[in-house]
């Protein structure tokens, strides 16, 4: 037979807590009983190493729960200590049938003192992953997003930033070389990524992407964000340059001077932002050898050839602007080139002279009176 229910009243106050935590946090009370439930299934099995199934029922209108075990009602036992036959259980209640729940009340009193212990540690436990799963879904809308954060910490040369209550962490390579912090300063960065770990979500940061220099177009201009601006590439060398070519969808409007702002409040308000990072705006051009010479600004190109198939174009430009089409440590030609998606070859103007010298007196040479010094590709720029 079963034994009369036993019940153990559990503090007003962990269902009152229930309660406001639902009203202030729009949490469920229902959540966190039934993770507490879990627990102190799991935790009477350990202490008193009952075998059989055991079933918690809590009644936060009484502000009680009962400890139960449970067999079920089969044809064929199969798991004596989970299941009882058909013929048994009528011998308890004629009423049973199969697939029916037979509760037998446990001995709890002594347990009562581990539901007090463990109570609280198991709702701070579940606030936290609830929160964290809902910072999460909130953070994962923000993924390649730019937001504004604070600074609570500082390790070292580590910066410590919350977002929407998680810690996330700017790394020095993700740090632009001007970049000094306090703790309370307030920062904006760029959400690469997040990443799920074994304590929880992990918010990647940085402001040195390109996309940081992107979204601080998209949030300054708003013929960008309005789609009448559109970006259509953009690449970085933190610190050093950013180059970014737009495209206006509607005729009337002047991409690159959208941009600029008027008197280059906007982009200057950008450059400031990024440390006085140098901002090419080049206006996109679906001819590659124009794209290709814009791509070079603000050096002043001369002349471009390509060769298509290879994707590999030669520049030439006067020898005084050699060194700006380069750029410091190669990295003017090399952003044209990542933004272009040619590879660049740089030539000065008395370079292409030699060359064209040279192959006119060989073509005299050889008689020729019909001869290219270029191919057919070569574009002669205004």
């Amino acid at each position: 037979m079963a034994k009369k229910n036993t019940t153990l009243t559990l503090q007003a106050d962990f269902y009152d807590a229930l309660t406001d935590l639902e009203t202030e946090r729009g949490i469920k009370k229902e959540v966190f009983i039934e993770a507490l439930q879990d627990a102190l299934t799991s935790a009477y099995k350990k202490q008193y190493g009952v075998p059989k199934a055991i079933k918690i029922v809590m009644t936060p209108e009484l502000k009680t729960f009962g400890i139960f075990t449970c067999q079920k009602v089969v044809e064929v036992v199969e798991e004596r200590e989970t299941e009882i036959s058909l013929e048994d259980a009528r011998l308890i209640d004629k009423k049973y049938k199969v697939g029916d729940e037979i509760l037998g009340s446990v001995d709890a009193n002594d347990f009562g003192r581990i539901v007090a212990q463990m109570a609280k540690q198991i709702v701070t436990q579940k606030l936290r992953s609830v929160e964290s799963e809902k910072a999460y879904t909130e953070l994962a809308e923000k993924e390649e997003q730019l937001v504004t954060c604070i600074v609570h910490r500082i390790d070292g040369k580590n910066v410590c930033v919350e977002i929407q209550k998680m810690e996330a962490v700017l790394y020095p390579k993700d740090q632009l070389p001007g970049d000094k912090f306090k703790v309370g300063d307030k920062i904006k960065v760029f959400v690469r990524g997040i990443k799920s770990t074994t304590r929880g979500p992990q918010v990647l940061v940085t402001r040195t992407a390109p996309g940081f220099v992107r979204k601080l177009f998209e949030l300054e201009v708003p013929e960008i964000s309005s789609g009448v601006v559109v970006i259509k590439g953009i690449v970085r060398e933190a610190g050093l340059r950013t180059k970014m070519a737009v495209y206006a969808t509607d005729s009337g409007v002047d991409a690159v001077g959208a941009c600029v702002g008027n008197r280059g409040a906007r982009v200057n308000s950008i450059i400031s932002e990024v440390g006085g990072e140098k901002i090419d705006i080049i206006p996109w051009h679906e001819d590659p050898l124009e794209y290709i010479a814009r791509a070079l600004l603000p050096a002043k190109v001369v002349m471009v050839e390509a060769k298509e198939d290879e994707r590999v174009a030669r520049v030439v430009v006067m020898d005084d602007q050699l060194s700006l089409a380069i750029g410091r440590e190669g990295v003017n030609a090399r952003l044209a080139a990542k933004l272009t998606g040619w590879k660049i070859d740089i030539k000065p103007y008395s370079t292409m002279e030699r060359e064209v010298k040279a192959a006119t007196e060989r073509a005299e040479q050889m008689g020729s009176d019909n001869f290219d010094v270029f191919d057919e590709d070569l574009g002669e720029l205004d």
